[in-house]
């Protein structure tokens, strides 16, 4: 796509309409290099590119909230050598951007089982959020060690505690009490959620806060995707009616 055609999808879009929280997974990779006869990990060094990208064009649209689907707890169980090269590829990644992140005003935020990931690493990440706390033009979320079966079951078992030592009693919780627990807490659900690579599964990814976000499937993979892609997917989504349940009826109603 050349760049007329790039500046012109992002002309069409309604800024008014923007969805306040976009989640991608980023997915293929692995895949992306395998093609090219090069090692994964040369799929995710690659991906760094498009991570910029999109973190830079969702800013400049003016979305508050981006998380990126990073590294799940099921990718514990990948080879050995590929695990390691991921931890050293994000221990680098956030000593890189960390300028540019103060400098555009994003702030970097993280959800997951974050004690899971190495001591270096995480030292190194809540360093980087504290570096960034003050920036309030776009919130950056990197999904670590993440699942969402692995959120919910965290987040029962502090909603147990809660009433278990009587701080909470059973008949008073309710779907924002345990929200609350969630590692999102305080964010908006996804309004947009997309995936990379022609797969067309969620992942184990946000099951809880994607309960009615548009889903958008790319067939790029990750390393592949750029401005124009991020652009495409919100028109798409800004083409979408959203009725939470009500009919079309009720909605031009309203309006």
């Amino acid at each position: 796509m050349d760049a007329d055609n790039t500046i012109s999808l992002k002309e069409k879009i309604d800024l008014e309409r923007l969805p306040k929280h976009v989640a991608i997974i980023m997915d293929g990779n692995g895949r992306w290099a395998k093609s090219k006869g090069k090692p994964r990990v040369f799929g995710h060094q690659s991906g760094v590119t498009s991570v910029r990208e999109a973190a830079e064009s969702a800013a400049e649209l003016g979305i508050p909230y981006l998380t990126l689907y990073a590294f799940s707890t099921e990718n514990w169980n990948r080879p050995r050598f590929e695990v390691t090269a991921l931890m050293r590829l994000l221990l680098q990644t956030i000593n890189d951007e960390v300028v540019t992140l103060n400098k555009n005003n994003i702030r970097l935020n993280a959800i997951g089982d974050l004690e899971s990931l190495p001591k270096l690493n995480r030292e190194r990440l809540l360093r980087a959020m504290d570096e960034t706390s003050k920036n309030d033009r776009m919130t950056l979320t990197l999904a670590l060690s993440y699942s969402s079966r692995w959120e919910i079951v965290q987040a029962a078992r502090k909603l147990a505690e809660l009433v278990e030592n009587g701080s909470c009693k059973a008949k008073d919780v309710d779907q924002a009490c345990f929200e609350g627990l969630l590692t999102t807490k305080g964010m908006p659900d996804p309004e947009l959620l997309i995936r990379t690579s022609g797969e067309s599964r969620i992942s184990n990814f946000m099951l809880w806060q994607i309960a009615y976000a548009e889903l958008y499937f790319s067939q790029k993979f990750w390393p592949d995707f750029r401005k124009e892609d991020l652009y495409e997917a919100i028109l798409d989504y800004q083409c979408r009616e959203r009725r939470f349940g009500k009919t079309s009826e009720q909605l031009t109603k309203k309006k």
